[in-house]
């Protein structure tokens, strides 16, 4: 963990963070990760069209409202 984090320029702390999928961290860092662990290429993989989200985002599904918080 600490050899990654090194080679990739992130603090330990941040490589746990892109571990755990948090969403403040930067793409930069986990694009370094990727790039670190020889799994660059599936960053494009986030930039692929995705077909059943645009398929459940044209369709407009009615959500439930969440109830009040409690005081």
């Amino acid at each position: 963990m600490a050899q990654v984090a090194e080679r990739a320029g992130i603090t330990r702390t941040t490589l746990w963070q892109v571990e755990k999928g948090a969403t403040h961290v930067s793409m930069g860092a986990y694009a370094q990760v990727l790039f670190v662990l020889g799994m660059e290429k599936d960053l494009l993989k986030l930039a692929s069209d995705d077909e059943l989200g645009r398929r459940l985002q044209d369709a407009q599904l009615v959500t439930g409202k969440r109830a009040p918080k409690k005081k």
